[in-house]
């Protein structure tokens, strides 16, 4: 039987953006989240290393800022990073009023920067000690404290294991009105209705073969935008983590940048370093330049992965600042005490997606994008570490003032029609959907990866369009499954990402391409806008 669901907000994904946004919402509202999965499933849990602000008197958020538009190469939005750098410290103290355990450090060490108590790392593209952090996990101890905050509270309802299909728009299409909603255990496809609904749904890397991300990470909240009729930005900007542990059993496991925060090398196959060679910061350079330079070295020696050593910093201080990796690597057979550990890129982070204003809204009436999902503007054409998190907290903040407005003057929407699946049948062919996703995230590993061209896109794009038809037959024949509506977005964010590269000209940031090897100033400043075929009425 399918169901209707009325809330006063509907929030699509359970992580630290929309965890956020329900519990400041849930003061004067009735607020429903959707989990895919379990609710600690999404990205946010596996954050390690920290959250970036201003909390001691030698740094600043001018240098804040300075750090996050150098890193962003030309292409970050001057007053959303402003917007979003200072209010810093006051996220942090939300954070911990809501019961998230920073790590203290009341040793003092001279080589640590200790404010309030709070011990404060650096990561690359930093040039202060500004990371607070909960050792080495980070996202799971902020996650954590938001999911008891939300599980206790009357005004609050999770759906665990519920997926969103599509978004709901009113009958003369001015707004979006909740959303489409199956419920993995029951097979059913029900309606919620919302006078505000929010995206929160994380990013897309699971488009690419080697992530660092969940399973959940398919672009969903992203598409479905798209399909609404939003438009999306810098698809092309799509981070590589350096250092992902390379190893068979672990393919998603991070090694986090905080090691080479606390010292850590890069090092070829021979022991040699090689990071001086790429740029005077060495180990500590921008994600994107990290990355490059780790490709460069694995293409030149014809070698699968590379290695990194924080063995010369000691057994007591590296079972003390990064517990959990060294736990896990210990379980892997490899301990970082005694030596260098293999590591390979690994696809991180969406730096691109739904267009949104300082508000959160997107182009579409009561309709709002959060955290990963959304283009603010903040990363530009490379993401600083630890700024996701700050990002998330701030948005979630600001999006729900703007929706307290909302819900003043909105009624529920009476002319949506329940799911109508009379005319499709059970699938008798899921290897179609099992085929077509691994050979998408190979060949977008192999045409759209950290170095590209005009070429590979190309081929890439011929694919895609050959993939998306598929789907869409199947999709309009079969009842659908979470694998098949995971597919049809990754399929949707992979043709965005690969024409979004194609229309940059130029070598920028996360997007290095052979047939434009240098940055074009012509095109700083200038977003790459992917506008959808038919747009709603909206703003």
């Amino acid at each position: 039987m399918t169901l209707k669901h009325d809330f006063d907000v509907l929030v699509i994904g359970s992580g630290a953006a929309g965890l956020t946004l329900a519990l400041q919402m849930a003061q004067y509202a009735k607020v429903a989240v959707l989990s895919k999965r379990k609710i600690s499933s999404g990205s946010t849990s596996w954050a390690q290393g920290g959250i970036a602000a201003v909390l001691d008197d030698r740094d600043s958020t001018k240098d804040h800022i300075d750090d996050t538009l150098d890193a962003g190469a030309g292409l970050c939005d001057y007053d959303v990073v402003k917007f979003v750098v200072d209010q810093g410290k006051n996220t942090i103290n939300w954070l911990i009023e809501n019961g998230v355990n920073f790590t203290r450090d009341n040793q003092h060490r001279k080589d640590d920067l200790v404010a309030g108590g709070y011990h404060l790392t650096k990561e690359g593209g930093h040039s202060f000690r500004r990371i607070i952090h909960s050792a080495d996990s980070t996202g799971k101890e902020v996650q954590k404290s938001l999911e008891n905050q939300v599980e206790t509270h009357s005004n609050i309802t999770l759906f665990e294991n519920h997926m969103a299909v599509d978004l709901l728009n009113n009958k003369n299409r001015s707004k979006c009105v909740g959303a489409y909603v199956l419920d993995t255990k029951r097979g059913k496809i029900d309606m919620f209705r919302a006078k505000a609904t929010v995206l929160a749904t994380g990013g897309a890397s699971r488009a690419y073969l080697y992530t660092s991300n969940p399973d959940g990470s398919t672009g969903d909240g992203i598409a479905m935008a798209w399909r609404m009729g939003c438009r999306v930005a810098n698809m092309e900007f799509n981070q590589f983590h350096p250092t992902c542990l390379y190893h068979p059993e672990a393919r998603t496991f991070l090694l986090s940048e905080a090691l080479r925060g606390e010292g850590a090398y890069l090092l070829l196959p021979d022991g040699k370093r090689f990071m001086d060679r790429f740029d005077e910061r060495a180990e500590l350079a921008p994600r994107d330049i990290v990355a490059h330079a780790i490709d460069h070295e694995m293409k030149r020696l014809g070698v699968d992965c590379l290695y990194l050593d924080i063995s010369h910093k000691g057994s007591d201080f590296i079972k003390e600042h990064f517990p959990t990796i060294y736990k896990r690597c210990l379980k892997l057979g490899y301990d970082l005490i005694k030596g260098p550990v293999p590591i390979v890129p690994a696809a991180h982070y969406t730096c691109g997606g739904v267009m949104t204003d300082l508000n959160a809204r997107t182009d579409i009436l009561n309709l709002y994008a959060i955290g990963e999902v959304a283009h603010t503007g903040l990363h530009g054409a490379n993401r600083m570490a630890s700024n996701s998190l700050l990002e998330c907290i701030v948005f979630a903040n600001s999006a729900a003032k703007d929706i307290s407005k909302v819900l003043k003057k909105e009624k529920f929407d009476t002319d949506v029609k329940p799911w109508d699946e009379s005319r499709v049948t059970d699938s008798d062919e899921e290897v179609v959907v099992s085929h077509n996703w691994n050979e998408l995230r190979h060949f977008m590993w192999d045409y759209v990866g950290i170095v590209r061209s005009t070429r590979r896109l190309q081929r890439a794009a011929r694919r895609i369009d050959m993939l998306a038809g598929e789907i869409r037959e199947y999709y309009s024949y079969f009842r659908i499954s979470p694998d098949l509506l995971e597919l049809r977005n990754l399929v949707t964010v992979s043709d965005l990402i690969v024409r979004s590269a194609l229309s940059r000209t130029e070598s920028r940031g996360l997007h290095q391409t052979l047939d434009f090897p240098e940055t074009d100033p012509d095109m700083d400043g200038r977003a790459t806008v992917i506008k959808p075929p038919r747009r709603l009425k909206g703003r």
